[in-house]
């Protein structure tokens, strides 16, 4: 075929297939012919094309003999306005199976008319300019994040057609695990995955699926596999589990791979529409511009090369026995969330807001708790917290701690504050209550000037002192075991704390500790052990200097 082709010399009993205007034109009972390839579309095929369009447009009505047989999918913008050039054209290489695959997905769309219940779902890669030729609703993700941002939005929107489309450096690297667990979820998604066997937006690393012996920017020498282990069959791995309705592996090969790739491409939205769960067809693509290859060569690599270590076919079908998904029930009505949440018990404190001392709009008191775990840190930090949520303050509560269950390190942050908090960090406490002396070494030199440092130990070291601090030293675990339980040694230091800060109502911290303590055993000890820290304090400050308020900051 020449550059010299007119319509005249299209035989009469041919069809002629234009990928840029997707248009059949007929005459009587004909035959297919192969489509044309990108790369004659780009150049042989270019001064048909007005004449097809002419076709298209006006041979059904004028002349009889011709028909339309299929035009461009409704499914794709009629121009593609997103992108800044060449808005007749997709960004795609010549030889590029994107193309194809997406001539399939927009067809099987119309086909089944779901267009405008649709949402693409589209990672980083080749395929993350989706939206610029699918005129569905469209979401780009993270790279390998599709199938959880399908997740979420078919769960949000049941009855949507939700499908994820990525390559597979996207979805076999990046995002295994997200890939894994939404298929062993079944969750009612599709899943086309573009398999070229090589990361190619990126220039050609070696991905997951390159095959041995394949040579990539990553792996110059062929990828080995002492080294970079065996290409990684998605598909098979994928089909292992119980969830998945269907997975099919297909090729862009030839024409017989292309039609039974339309047709599993069809299949796995068309389970999607029926409630089956989850579908994934994975489709075996050329990729002529990092393999440096012509297009015609790509194509037969994935069908004499590719096919040998990716084999096809179907390895996963329950199609036929799968029922409906239920769909998701309904979110509680507002009024409810309460009383699931276990918080509507008749009695619950209505909130000691009317007990605070002080104006709390300038109010912005920063705290940091730090000791070893199982010292009682965190649920410190948790009274402060439910404390202030019942005197009306805007709160905030953030842990932090190492794997262990006992000795490892534990701290949190907590804010309490007369305003909408921006962050639940604190970098420089007015209060460290340090439960150990790791914790006081880590944390002493943060402490704002003016602030108060409580510290459970006889003295304080000589390396931790600071004359523009306020501080206590005691060895609140003895004093704790004396009332009964040296575990109790947090709250004497809350006692303490309390006292010094003079913010929180005690109403507030009955209410806290009566929420978060089951026991009454050991509410009535906690309650003991906030006393002795508040009279310790007392009496530290009458032996020494007038009482200290912490300052309000604006």
């Amino acid at each position: 075929m020449s550059n010299e082709l007119s319509s005249e010399l299209i035989p009469e009993d041919c069809v002629l297939t234009i990928l840029d205007s997707d248009l059949d034109v007929r005459k009587g009972t004909t035959s297919v012919v192969p489509h044309t390839s990108l790369n004659e579309r780009e150049g042989a095929l270019a001064p048909v094309q007005p004449a097809l369009r002419t076709a298209q447009n006006e041979t059904s009505v004028s002349n009889p003999e011709y028909a339309v047989a299929h035009g461009r999918a409704k499914s794709f913008y009629q121009t593609y306005e997103r992108k800044a050039d060449l808005q007749h054209q997709t960004h795609y290489c010549p030889g590029c199976g994107h193309g194809v695959v997406h001539k399939m997905l927009a067809r099987a769309i119309d086909e089944l008319g779901i267009q405008d219940r649709t949402i693409l779902i589209a990672p980083v890669g080749c395929s993350v300019f989706t939206y610029y030729y699918f005129d569905v609703g469209n979401i780009q993700a993270a790279h390998g994040r599709a199938p959880a941002v399908a997740t979420g939005v078919t769960r949000s929107r049941p009855e949507s057609i939700v499908i994820a489309y990525q390559g597979d450096g996207d979805l076999s690297a990046i995002g295994s695990a997200e890939i894994l667990h939404a298929a062993n979820r079944g969750e009612n998604i599709t899943v086309i995955f573009v398999n070229n066997a090589i990361y190619s937006m990126t220039g050609g690393q070696a991905a997951p699926t390159t095959l041995l012996g394949q040579k990539s920017t990553t792996t110059p020498g062929g990828r080995n596999a002492a080294n970079e282990g065996y290409p990684l069959h998605m598909s098979e791995l994928l089909a292992t589990l119980e969830a998945p309705v269907y997975i099919e592996r297909v090729g862009l090969g030839d024409n017989k791979q292309i039609a039974q790739a339309t047709r599993a491409i069809r299949r796995a939205v068309e389970n999607q529409t029926r409630g089956l769960g989850f579908s994934l067809i994975e489709v075996l693509s050329p990729c002529p511009t990092i393999w440096k290859m012509q297009p015609v060569e790509a194509q037969h690599w994935v069908r004499d090369v590719m096919e040998k270590t990716f084999p096809l076919g179907v390895f996963k079908d329950r199609a036929k026995d799968a029922q409906p998904k239920p769909l998701p029930e309904n979110a509680p009505p507002l009024e409810q969330v309460p009383r699931i949440l276990g918080v509507a018990e008749a009695g619950l404190p209505e909130g000691n807001a009317h007990h605070m001392n002080q104006e709390t709009a300038d109010l912005d008191l920063r705290l940091r708790v730090a000791g070893f775990g199982g010292q009682g840190v965190l649920l410190l930090g948790e009274v402060l917290a439910e404390a202030g949520l019942d005197a009306g303050l805007e709160v905030s509560w953030l842990p932090s701690y190492g794997p262990e269950m006992r000795s490892g390190t534990s701290n949190c942050h907590v804010r309490l504050a007369g305003q909408p908090i921006d962050s639940p960090l604190v970098t420089h406490p007015d209060v460290l209550v340090a439960m150990n002396e790791p914790s006081l070494h880590k944390f002493c030199a943060s402490v704002r000037p003016g602030g108060w440092i409580v510290y459970n130990g006889d003295t304080l070291p000589a390396e931790c002192e600071r004359t523009d601090l306020h501080i206590l030293a005691r060895s609140f675990t003895h004093l704790a075991a004396e009332l009964g339980d040296a575990r109790a040694a947090n709250m004497v230091m809350l006692g303490v704390l309390l006292e010094a800060t003079n913010v929180l109502p005690e109403a507030s911290i009955d209410a806290a500790l009566r929420r978060l303590l089951k026991n009454p055993k050991w509410v009535e000890l906690d309650e003991r052990a906030l006393a002795l820290g508040r009279n310790l304090l007392k009496e530290s400050l009458a032996q020494s200097t007038p009482r200290f308020t912490l300052s309000q900051k604006s």
